[in-house]
C-alpha cells in the first residue's frame, strides 16, 4: 500500500470508485497512506463521515485542489510579506515571529492530522498565516542578520523560484510517469525521511557538546551535501503527495477534502523553501 510524506494526506478520505480529472498519473488504483512537519507515520482509519459522501456533496476535482492550494499559498505569501516588513523595521521581532509562527503552525498541523480536521478551511488558512509569519521572519534572519545582509531579497527570490521550479518539475515527472509511485519507491522515500529526522536530531544534540554539532548545519562541505540530499527527498515526496491527491480524486472524495490536499502540499512547499534558502545562505556566507 502506498503512503505519503505528508501527515495530512494520511487521514484524508478515500473510497473505491471512478474518478474525475486528475494529476495525470499512470497509476490507476486507489491506495492508502509528512523540515518542518512532514514526518512519516502509518495511515489510520479514515473518518466514518468520509466513507460515503453525502448526496448533496459533489466530488472533489483537480480544479478544487488548484483553487484551494492557490488561496492557501496567497494567504501564506501575504503573511510572510507582512512578517518580513515588520522584522525589517524591528529586528528584535524576528526570533519571536520564528518561534511563535513555527510552534503555532506545528500545533495546527497536529490538530488537523490527529483531530481529523484536514478539510477545515479556517484551520488551513490559520496555518498559512502562522507559517507565513515564520517564513517571513526566518527569511529576514537568513538574509539580513545571520549573514550580514548579504544576498538579501535576491536570495529570497532565488529560493522562491527554486521551490516552485522543483514543484513544477516534479509535477511534470508525475504526469509523464517518468517515475512511478510504487510501494517500494514510497518505502525508500519514507525511510530516507526518517533518516533525515534522526540525523537532524542527532546534530542538534551534538551541538550542545560540540561546536557545530555533526557539521550538518555549519555551512561546510558536509552541510552543503546534506542540504542537497534533503532537497532531493523533499522533491521526490511531491510525487507521493500528487499520487495521494490523485487517489482522492479518483475515489470521488468530498469536495471539502481539497482543503486537506492544499494543506499537505503547502507543508511540503514550506519544507522545500526553507531547505533551499538554507543552502543558498551557505554560499552567501562564503
Amino acid at each position: 500500500m502506498r503512503t505519503t510524506s505528508n501527515p495530512v494526506f494520511r487521514n484524508l478520505p478515500r473510497q473505491e470508485g471512478g474518478g474525475y480529472a486528475n494529476f495525470g498519473s499512470g497509476v490507476t488504483t486507489a491506495g492508502q497512506f509528512g523540515n518542518q512537519y512532514g514526518q512519516p507515520q502509518q495511515y489510520g482509519q479514515y473518518p466514518q463521515q468520509y466513507q460515503q459522501a453525502p448526496p448533496a456533496t459533489r466530488a472533489m476535482t483537480i480544479d478544487d485542489v488548484v483553487t484551494k492550494t492557490g488561496i492557501t499559498l496567497a494567504v501564506l505569501a501575504l503573511s510572510a510579506i507582512v512578517s518580513y516588513g515588520l522584522t525589517n523595521a524591528n529586528t528584535s521581532l524576528a526570533p519571536l515571529f520564528v518561534i511563535v509562527g513555527g510552534l503555532v503552525g506545528l500545533v495546527l498541523v497536529l490538530i488537523a492530522t490527529f483531530g481529523n480536521k484536514m478539510d477545515n478551511p479556517v484551520l488551513v488558512l490559520s496555518y498559512a498565516v502562522a507559517e507565513g509569519l515564520f517564513l517571513g521572519a526566518l527569511s529576514f534572519m537568513f538574509t539580513n542578520i545571520e549573514f550580514g545582509g548579504v544576498g538579501g531579497s535576491a536570495m529570497i527570490g532565488q529560493a522562491v523560484l527554486g521551490t516552485f521550479g522543483v514543484f513544477a518539475g516534479m509535477l511534470v515527472v508525475y504526469k509523464t510517469g517518468a517515475i512511478r509511485v510504487t510501494p517500494r519507491f514510497t518505502r525508500i522515500i519514507v525511510g530516507a525521511m526518517i533518516g533525515i529526522l534522526v540525523l537532524v536530531l542527532g546534530n542538534l544534540v551534538a551541538s550542545f557538546f560540540i561546536d557545530g554539532g555533526l557539521g550538518l548545519r555549519d555551512g561546510g562541505p558536509l552541510a552543503i551535501v546534506f542540504s542537497l540530499v534533503v532537497i532531493a527527498i523533499a522533491a521526490f515526496s511531491f510525487l507521493l503527495d500528487f499520487d495521494a491527491a490523485d487517489q482522492l480524486i479518483r475515489a470521488q472524495a468530498p469536495e471539502r477534502a481539497a482543503w486537506g490536499v492544499a494543506l499537505g502540499l503547502t507543508i511540503t512547499l514550506v519544507w522545500l523553501y526553507v531547505e533551499i534558502l538554507r543552502l543558498l545562505s551557505y554560499f552567501q556566507n562564503d
